[in-house]
């Protein structure tokens, strides 16, 4: 029970350990970050008795694991060889010493091999649940209570973890399940669906995202952020040289402006801002300072393009930038910054500033 262990997307094993290293180093957990390239998992094994445990709850007292950047999923364990058969019985014998566990997800790693395992899954999880609930290790939806974490990297060795029901990922590989909806123009559409699921409560929705309110989105053609606007009610200024979907045109709740997403402002201050436009990172990060800052948005969702090389570091640099920035001005805003597993080489920025008033209702 003395390593950490995370799932992320294939090609970031690099960026994960350098996160959980740094985090570990502030908090004084001594240990290592481990992972071989396009694993899409990493590892940080501690070096103290408990060290595993000490780190997600230190880790927890700062931030929550859904504010880590890089990372989709993580729990604190060991490593299990299985046998041929009989690879229940081996489980439950590893877990002597574990609570008792209010869920279980069995995962595998996001890569092809991982992907072939995933029916063995299936099968084997009906079998392991019944198991569990009959030992007595397994109370069905007690959410007080730690998710029991299986992760097979082949049907011979599995990651046996644990992680808080509250402090982990929200679906199994923090790989959300969404559908792409077919009157959206494009498959960018599940990047903003994917941040609105991971940065607002779904409880808050109806309160955040409704049809009296206004948006921006920079960048916008053919329309696949802006759908999403739509279809939650708003009215939305679409900002970009591109033509727009003529099914979103048709709608009424969309003007279209061929303009540069850069030196474009709204005339009146409008509820959202989203912006995809490809970019170097620091002129998006810029341009999201200066939208909440100067109050033209209230919430607003931009993607970072990362750089080939320091790419963690790049991302902690500008939103400390950022952070800065808003203390300069003596604002108060609400900042979150995730690798959505929608995104590729970019990460998804959420802002939202609290000390202003909402804009006017149209």
């Amino acid at each position: 029970m003395n390593t950490v262990f995370m799932h992320c997307r294939p090609g970031f094993e690099g960026e994960v350990c350098s996160e959980i290293a740094e985090h570990a180093a502030r908090l004084n957990v001594s240990g290592y970050a481990k992972a071989k390239p396009s694993a899409a998992c990493a590892e940080f094994v501690c070096t103290e008795a408990g060290g595993a445990e000490r780190l997600m709850q230190r880790l927890m007292q700062r931030l929550r694991f859904a504010e880590l950047i890089f990372p989709r999923q993580w729990a604190r364990g060991s490593f299990v060889e299985l046998p041929e058969t009989d690879r229940i019985s081996v489980i439950l014998e590893h877990m002597a010493d574990f609570p008792v566990c209010g869920s279980l997800w069995l995962e595998v790693v996001d890569t092809n091999d991982g992907k072939e395992l995933s029916n063995f899954c299936k099968k084997f999880e009906g079998h392991l649940r019944k198991a569990l609930l009959k030992a007595g290790k397994l109370v069905e939806n007690a959410d007080d209570k730690p998710r029991l974490l299986l992760t097979f990297k082949s049907g011979r060795e599995v990651f046996l973890g644990l992680a808080e029901s509250n402090n982990s990922a929200m679906w199994p590989m923090g790989i959300p399940r969404l559908k792409f909806p077919r009157e959206a123009p494009s498959r960018s559409t599940l990047k903003l669906e994917d941040a609105w699921h991971h940065f607002i409560p779904r409880d808050q929705w109806d309160d955040r995202l409704h049809s009296d309110m206004t948006g921006v989105d920079l960048g916008a053609a053919p329309g696949g952020w802006t759908w999403q606007l739509v279809n939650r009610g708003m009215l939305v200024i679409a900002i970009d040289n591109g033509p727009m979907a003529e099914s979103l045109m048709d709608t009424g709740l969309v003007q279209h402006l061929m303009a540069d997403g850069f030196t474009f402002k709204p005339k009146q201050p409008v509820d959202w801002m989203v912006c995809d436009i490809v970019e170097k990172p620091a002129r998006n990060a810029a341009m999201l300072e200066e939208w909440i800052g100067e109050g033209h948005c209230r919430e607003a969702v931009v993607n970072l393009k990362l750089p080939m090389k320091q790419r963690y570091a790049e991302v902690r640099r500008l939103l400390d930038r950022i952070a800065d920035g808003f203390k300069a001005r003596g604002i108060q805003v609400e900042i979150g910054c995730k690798q959505l597993y929608h995104d590729r080489e970019e990460v998804t920025c959420h802002l939202r500033r609290l000390d202003v008033k909402k804009p006017k209702s149209r």
